[in-house]
């Protein structure tokens, strides 16, 4: 799942960044409205936490042109304002979902996954292939009846694998959905993920390299 994060005091945008991020989930920052606007441009998130009081471009302008442009990007608004009238405001600006702060990261977190769920197409919370379950809604994994402990990178890469639905996934668009990080290493930390997830899945070979292309979940979809 990707993430635009809108926010401008950057501490609290580097917290909730680092959590989402340990979460596996991909996060862009946008300190200001114009920059928001510009990465909703150039690139496809399936969820923006949006702060209102923004620099430049008030939050509210950003929401609004989201629905005008009728961007599938679901809409979290996350202010201060908290008054009844402030977030019937912000719903009514088109905004999916309104979360005050001060705020639980946990509750957050539950927000941005049940809209992610609601993002174009709506996410299946279960994925299934060639006996692999992954329940993206309760972060657990198995293979043929057998649990998965997987790291938060590997969940990711498997989710990403299983959401292909069989079809080639780039070890550039693995890198794009799972290490935002902007990292030198990231091309070898693609290959040493996948290694230890085909340990962790075990025989028969599940996940298969294709050259020059990528790598896919061979078997049917259950």
């Amino acid at each position: 799942m990707r993430v635009l994060l809108v926010e401008d005091e950057e501490f609290l945008a580097e917290m909730i960044a680092d959590g989402l991020r340990r979460d596996a989930l991909a996060v862009d920052v946008a300190s200001d409205g114009l920059a928001a606007l510009r990465k909703l441009q150039l690139g496809e998130y399936d969820v923006m936490i949006l702060d209102r009081d923004l620099p430049g471009l008030h939050g509210d302008e950003v929401c609004r042109r989201v629905v005008e442009q009728r961007l599938l990007t679901r809409v979290l608004m996350l202010t201060a304002a908290g008054t009844v009238r402030d977030r019937v405001a912000g719903l009514g600006l088109g905004a999916d979902d309104y979360l005050t702060k001060p705020f639980a990261y946990d509750e957050l977190l539950a927000r941005v996954l049940a809209l992610g769920r609601r993002a174009r197409p709506a996410l299946p919370p279960v994925l299934e292939r060639a006996g692999l379950v992954l329940d993206t809604a309760r972060r657990q994994a198995s293979r043929d009846g057998r649990h998965l402990s997987l790291s938060r990178k590997e969940f990711a890469v498997l989710e990403a694998l299983l959401r292909a639905d069989g079809a080639v996934v780039s070890g550039d668009d693995l890198i794009e959905q799972v290490w935002e990080e902007d990292t030198s290493y990231r091309t070898n930390a693609v290959r040493v993920t996948l290694s230890k997830l085909r340990a962790k899945l075990g025989e028969p070979p599940v996940v298969e390299t294709v050259p020059g292309a990528g790598y896919r979940i061979t078997g049917r979809s259950l």
